[in-house]
């Protein structure tokens, strides 16, 4: 399966009643490892929880921390950028030029690195001196 699959697989998992937005995320850690993550809203939430974090959760409760790749895929008429918490999320776990695919249904997509995704991300550089 190519992270294209596993993230439209998960897609379908996504639990989205209010917006009926389903977004899924397969991501490749370092050491080939492949997690995904759909996702999930609630009422008190509706805007819910992003596909993207979903998969970095399950790649950190497997021990791991290294993004290598990134898949999204979404139910949109062009591909869906990350939110901005997500990407500060993918930026923690991946170097500047990992690549992100941000993918619509009908395989429209676009390829950023996360440097392209999130410019000047805060890192743990700008906390050492201080």
């Amino acid at each position: 399966m190519t992270l294209r699959d596993d993230a439209l697989a998960v897609r379908e998992n996504a639990y989205a009643p209010y917006s009926d937005f389903k977004v899924g995320a397969a991501l490749r850690s370092a050491s080939g490892a492949v997690f995904s993550g759909c996702n999930v809203e609630n009422v008190a939430y509706p805007e819910g929880t992003c596909a993207e974090a979903g998969a970095i959760a399950a790649m950190v409760a497997a021990g791991e921390t290294e993004i290598a790749e990134l898949y999204v895929v979404a139910g949109s008429a062009a591909p869906v950028p990350p939110c901005g918490g997500c990407r500060q999320k993918i930026a923690e776990f991946a170097a500047p030029a990992t690549m992100v695919t941000l993918a619509t249904l009908d395989g429209t997509e676009t390829r950023l690195s996360v440097g392209e995704l999130l410019p000047g991300a805060f890192t743990q550089s700008h906390m050492d001196g201080s």
